[in-house]
């Protein structure tokens, strides 16, 4: 699915009388930039720009926890200089809207011995993932490594630090849509 954004500019159009430049009225331009639709859940919307960039926004149940985590765990990690975790590139704390750097396509197939070192590596810059599953992990061809993504309910390892949010499992949907709604 594709999320179409639509840009309508407006230019002042010139042209030359002789050898002077006239004002001759406006030109318009419409622009349309294509966002590919990566993830659609209860508790996000994943949308990567035509530019490679991440858009994500957080919904459904502790929508503001979850994003409050993401976001304070990235940071922690982009401030140990770990490699293989999305870079925020802007934020949006009223409307828990993220905006990342692209760390590679999602894998398929990995031995469960590869999951493991990959997420043993993560502890060593000090944030345990708890969602260590093979949804998280990415291969980024520009890099040529393994990467890990979503961040939503890491720990950071470090004292001082609070906790990351309870993953917590409601199978009525409906109760957290109609919950958002009346907020």
């Amino acid at each position: 699915m594709w999320l179409q954004v639509f840009l309508h500019i407006y230019l002042k159009r010139y042209t030359y009388c002789g050898s002077n430049l006239a004002y001759d009225g406006y030109v318009s331009l419409d622009l349309r930039l294509s966002m590919d639709e990566a993830k659609n859940t209860a508790r996000a919307t994943v949308h990567i720009g035509f530019d490679g960039r991440v858009h994500k926004q957080f919904k459904g149940p502790q929508a503001r926890e979850r994003y409050e985590n993401e976001v304070r765990v990235l940071e922690y990690l982009q401030g140990k200089a770990c490699g293989f975790v999305p870079q925020i590139l802007s934020k949006n704390d009223d409307t828990l809207f993220l905006v990342t750097t692209n760390r590679g396509a999602r894998v398929d197939r990995i031995s469960q011995d590869k999951v493991d070192k990959i997420f043993a590596e993560l502890e060593t810059f000090g944030v345990r993932h708890e969602d260590a599953e093979v949804r998280n992990i990415t291969y980024d061809n520009r890099e040529g490594r393994f990467c890990v993504i979503d961040f939503e309910f890491a720990t950071i390892l470090e004292p001082g630090y609070p906790p990351s949010p309870e993953m917590k499992s409601n199978p009525d949907r409906a109760a957290w849509l109609n919950a958002e709604e009346g907020a």
